[in-house]
């Protein structure tokens, strides 16, 4: 990825979480920007949205986001000046409770295979060949 398209995607992650928190509101849900993934031409941009909450909310937040994306896009291009304005879709990310996932099925196992014990004090070696 070159750094003018990481420096764009950052750009507008920054400037969605910001517009988002400024004119959105969605009680009792926690909503974040994850990541935004562009193409090479700026033309079309998708943006992966954290929430919070039940699995019915995120469907609500995604479909509002995604219904007034024309006014998002407004927005942003009076904030982010490019020749094309990116057409946005959002997607719901589920990564980070992926994430909450797999480090609790981690603490299982170990809470049912604990670590070997290793004895201290234990100098034996063992040689290879034959003994002198």
């Amino acid at each position: 990825m070159s750094k003018r398209i990481a420096k764009v995607k950052e750009l507008m992650k920054r400037e969605l979480s910001e517009l988002i928190q400024r004119d959105f509101s969605f009680p009792g849900v926690l909503v974040t920007i994850n990541d935004v993934d562009m193409t090479p031409d700026f033309k079309h941009a998708h943006v992966f949205v954290g929430i919070i909450g039940d699995s019915g909310q995120k469907r609500r937040v995604v479909s509002e986001l995604n219904a007034k994306h024309g006014a998002i896009q407004n927005k942003i291009s009076r904030r982010v000046i490019l020749k094309y304005t990116p057409v946005i879709s959002f997607r719901s990310d589920d990564s980070i409770e992926r994430g909450v996932k797999v480090v609790a099925l981690m603490d299982q196992l170990e809470e049912l295979c604990p670590p070997a014990v290793e004895v201290e004090g234990d100098d034996s070696t063992a040689s290879i060949g034959p003994e002198k």
